[in-house]
């Protein structure tokens, strides 16, 4: 498979855009993410490469700070050189008044993906409050439970513990550490997806590392029509999906139901409790970590 190494600068480097960028390149089929002192690098197989969804996340980065783009201003297209000889071509976005993010698009080195992320990286085992371990290997999928969405969500989660036989749905699982601390809380059935292949395989070999099962499935929200209804429904991704989704988040949960939400910042706040009042769901609970916020709603009966 053949990969191409995307390496984004972002100046002036404000990690919060970093984080953004990074979230929303997901949803735009990339899976490796490296941080740098200026911004950050990504992979994404060739075949997967999408110009206007790349550009489409740094427009969507650049508007959640935000920074007005001249319509004006000329930018050139991303050109993928096929041969690792030709030099990548850089892409100015943003404007010279604020926030700007360049990047190249560039053959990566032929190796194992897998091999190399699980060789550069050890994550610690994450301790859930009954003092139960949960082992992730991220690889290629987000989620290494050290992000602080991540530890937003687990924080929500557990404050509904026990779980007592809950059906749980994990709404763009990553690398399944939701469901999978879910289950260990005492949720008896997950139904999780996500539209990244190598998160569906990621998420399945983190179930089994932990000896947990799930019902795992490639696809969107589309997916919730073969889905049982949840007592809890947790998701982790950013402002755009979460608004889109949140009529088939709502109707999948059970009455007095849990939804649990995070991958946003508290500008984010205010259009997703818009959203959310019209369908019936009530915010119970706000939790902050640094720039990041999560909100716990609950369904009307």
């Amino acid at each position: 498979m053949q990969y191409l190494e995307l390496t984004f600068h972002i100046n002036p480097y404000n990690e919060a855009a970093a984080d953004v960028l990074a979230a929303l390149l997901a949803d735009a089929g990339c899976d490796t993410f490296e941080p740098s002192d200026t911004g950050l690098t990504a992979y994404i197989l060739q075949d997967a490469y999408d110009e206007a969804a790349i550009r489409a996340a740094i427009a969507s980065t650049l508007a959640t700070f935000p920074v007005t783009v001249p319509e004006d201003s000329p930018i050139p297209p991303v050109t993928v050189p096929e041969d690792s000889s030709i030099p990548p071509v850089t892409v100015p976005e943003g404007s010279p008044e604020g926030l700007s993010i360049t990047f190249t698009a560039a053959p990566a080195p032929d190796e194992n993906w897998n091999a190399t992320w699980e060789a550069e990286h050890h994550f610690e085992p994450i301790a859930l409050p009954d003092g139960q371990l949960l082992h992730i290997i991220p690889r290629q999928a987000f989620g290494s439970g050290e992000h602080a969405t991540t530890r937003l969500m687990l924080g929500l989660l557990s404050d509904l513990a026990p779980l007592a036989g809950a059906t749980v749905i994990d709404a763009g699982c990553g690398t399944g550490i939701l469901g999978i601390a879910a289950l260990k809380l005492g949720a008896a059935h997950v139904f999780a997806y996500d539209i990244d292949e190598w998160s569906v395989r990621n998420a399945q070999d983190n179930y089994a590392l932990n000896g947990c099962e799930a019902e795992i499935v490639l696809g969107d929200a589309s997916c919730l029509a073969a889905a049982p209804q949840a007592d809890i429904l947790l998701a982790n991704i950013n402002r755009n999906i979460l608004l889109a989704d949140l009529p088939a988040f709502a109707s999948h949960l059970k009455p007095a139901g849990h939804l649990l939400l995070s991958g946003f910042m508290e500008p984010d706040i205010a259009p997703l409790l818009a959203a959310a009042t019209p369908l019936g769901l009530t915010l119970s609970d706000t939790l902050a970590d640094g720039d990041w916020r999560a909100l716990h709603f609950q369904i009307e009966n």
